[in-house]
């Protein structure tokens, strides 16, 4: 059984870590989260997971969490985490995926997934399992602009066969 375990575990991929820490945030609150497959834009990394958290205290507990899931889920650790003095952002470097967790000012600062607005972006409750995820109005109206652009894209290619 163990050996099982160990085949399931090298089966995983980017995008498998990815969801995991996005489930982790989930439980514990996160909103926003935000799932961008970047690999094709950027080198360095497959996919970013940005969340909000509402406080310093939810931000540890929510990198806390994610590292625990990654660590019992996937057998990683993150090969780097670096973190603001004030607490208001902490990141997790996972190699193939990178998990930012910020306190709402801090990602209404930076807009990193306005960065990338190029990259696909998972959908949470299919992909994912995550039901009645919460998003402020920017990533709310972020994801349906996003949404309504591939719709009427798949409705062009529909349409040209």
């Amino acid at each position: 059984m163990a050996e099982n375990a160990t085949t399931n575990v090298e089966e995983l991929t980017p995008r498998d870590y990815a969801i995991i820490a996005a489930r982790a945030a989930d439980d514990k609150k996160a909103t926003d989260i935000v799932v961008q497959n970047v690999g094709e834009i950027i080198s360095v990394t497959e996919y970013f997971v940005i969340v909000t958290a509402a406080n310093n205290r939810q931000v540890n507990a929510i990198v806390d969490a994610i590292e625990e899931a990654e660590r019992e889920q996937a057998h990683i650790k993150p090969l780097h985490r670096e973190e603001t003095r004030d607490g208001s952002w902490e990141l997790l470097d996972y190699g193939s995926v990178v998990v930012h967790v910020f306190q709402p000012e801090t990602r209404e600062y930076y807009r990193l997934e306005a960065l990338w607005n190029d990259a696909p972006v998972m959908d949470l409750a299919a992909e994912a399992g995550i039901e009645g995820a919460v998003y402020s109005d920017r990533v709310a109206a972020m994801l349906g602009d996003r949404e309504a652009v591939l719709e009427a894209s798949r409705q062009s290619e529909e349409e040209a066969e």
